[in-house]
């Protein structure tokens, strides 16, 4: 690729520009120096950018992507973000809001990015502090059999010798209120179908609550998810205002399914429930940043982003180690190869994403003020699987650049831009105004062992990883190197 392919003058004026700065022969996309940037930055004002120039612009970064892809999918960078992963988690193991696991965590990514080169910070913050304890539940009526249970967060703990309580098992919250009378003393146990993640969530959050309303003193709920071997899943719960506040924890999609069926029979199923779940006082925590620095705008930031947290069992490796990782390997790749983007490039790894955002809230609260400065914001937070798509919320005047944009993606067949960029984290940005975008894999396993004992590295692949890092990098790389940011772009 030429530097003419990539910028809005004319081609007189470009061939002047490198006879006075000696650069018909430099990289194509190094740093410029300062006359060449003076007279590029006047020329950019001069002129409003039209979409219809975009194709053109974009197409110029061909020759950068595929490089950018060859390095991480063919090259020197192969597996890497794999191996950085499974370092990292079997190092470290889970790490949930406020631990001792996510300080060091924290401490890992730190001193791992800092000796990658990249110029790293930590931005503090204060995070919930939940602390499981012990726990156990058992079915002692009409049998005995232990049931596997994971307490839900932010829940509180049962009495000392526990709760011994008959069972009443639903499968909604319309059901539930039309036998409000038969729950009074009883453990709600919810046996909701898995509809959706984003539909059936609600019992897991809301349940605790909804039976309390009745009169019921603890609460089981079926896992959120369409596939189990016995395994219970946890998550975060929310207590309404001005509810008793009772005992929550997930059981498994098969102890669920039984105790419904033993109460269709007219069975009575009595449960014992010990729960030590305790909420301390917020910790100090941080939220980790990185940064390539950009060398026209320095101030406009291009923002990727995974979260460092994880819930209290198995390994938090696809949820959200991938998507750090991948995070971190985009700004790798790009170093790699000597790019450097007019904007500047900014991987945060959040803390205490699972509480409900709590650190990206925080940052967000701390630099909205230069909210007109981001260029784009984008979350990995679904997983590292086989990438499918780019999910993409803005305007349609930036949405008709990206479209571009993605088209540099065919090496790995990944040139579709869907709706609706997700994530938790990048939300309050969205919600403001500033583009957003994540990544859609192949996640139709996703749920099966989300918040679980099953998140770990052997849920990963390494070639899909490889394949994340290549889209992750080169749709950063290229936004935050294009001659505007993406609100600048005009219709024809």
């Amino acid at each position: 690729m030429t530097w003419e392919g990539r910028l809005p003058f004319p081609g007189s004026l470009f061939m002047f520009l490198c006879m006075l700065s000696s650069l018909c022969d430099s990289h194509p996309h190094s740093a410029w120096p300062l006359s060449s940037r003076a007279v590029a930055g006047a020329a950019s004002n001069d002129t409003a950018r039209k979409v219809a120039d975009i194709a053109a612009e974009v197409a110029g970064y061909a020759d950068v992507a595929k490089q950018i892809i060859d390095l991480a999918v063919f090259g020197a960078a192969q597996n890497r973000s794999y191996r950085r992963l499974a370092d990292f988690t079997d190092t470290i193991g889970n790490r949930v809001s406020g631990s001792h696991n996510l300080e060091m965590a924290i401490k890992y990514m730190y001193n791992a990015m800092t000796q990658d080169g990249l110029d790293v910070h930590l931005e503090p913050v204060k995070i919930p502090h939940w602390v499981r304890g012990e726990e156990s539940a058992e079915m002692i009526v009409p049998r005995v059999k232990n049931l596997a249970i994971l307490g839900l967060g932010s829940s509180v703990g049962t009495p000392p010798e526990g709760i011994k309580a008959e069972v009443l098992v639903v499968q909604s919250f319309v059901e539930l209120k039309q036998r409000a009378s038969d729950a009074i003393g009883k453990i709600v146990v919810f046996n909701q179908p898995f509809v959706s993640y984003s539909e059936t969530v609600a019992y897991r959050a809301y349940g605790a609550s909804e039976a309390a309303k009745v009169g019921a003193v603890a609460t089981l709920i079926r896992s959120v998810t369409p596939f189990s071997i016995n395994s219970p899943h946890t998550g975060w719960q929310d207590y309404q205002d001005g509810v008793r506040r009772i005992p929550t924890a997930c059981i498994t999609v098969e102890d669920a399914e039984l105790m419904w069926r033993l109460g269709q029979r007219g069975q009575k199923i009595v449960v014992r429930l010990t729960m030590g779940a305790k909420t301390l006082p917020d910790a100090d925590s941080f939220n980790t940043v990185a940064e390539i620095t950009g060398w026209q705008h320095p101030e406009q930031v291009v923002l990727l982003s995974g979260h460092l947290d994880s819930w209290d069992v198995g390994q938090g490796a696809m949820d959200d180690g991938g998507g750090a990782m991948i995070s971190w390997e985009a700004l790798s790749l790009i170093k790699n190869l000597g790019l450097r983007p007019r904007r500047t490039l900014r991987t945060v790894l959040w803390t205490a994403e699972e509480q409900g955002g709590v650190g990206a809230q925080q940052y967000y609260n701390l630099h909205k003020v230069n909210l007109s400065n981001f260029d784009l914001v984008m979350e990995s937070d679904l997983g590292t699987f086989t990438p499918q798509a780019l999910q993409f919320t803005g305007s349609d005047v930036a949405r008709q650049v990206m479209e571009e944009v993605v088209k540099l993606l065919a090496p790995i067949n990944t040139t579709k831009l869907e709706t609706h960029g997700e994530g938790t984290d990048i939300s309050p940005w969205m919600q403001a105004g500033v583009p957003g975008a994540s990544l859609h894999v192949a996640d139709s396993r996703y749920f099966w062992f989300h918040h679980s004992e099953g998140d770990t590295m052997a849920v990963q692949d390494p070639r899909d990883m490889n394949l994340c890092s290549a889209l992750w990098a080169v749709v950063a790389y290229v936004v935050a190197d294009l001659q505007d940011m993406l609100h600048s772009y005009i219709c024809d």
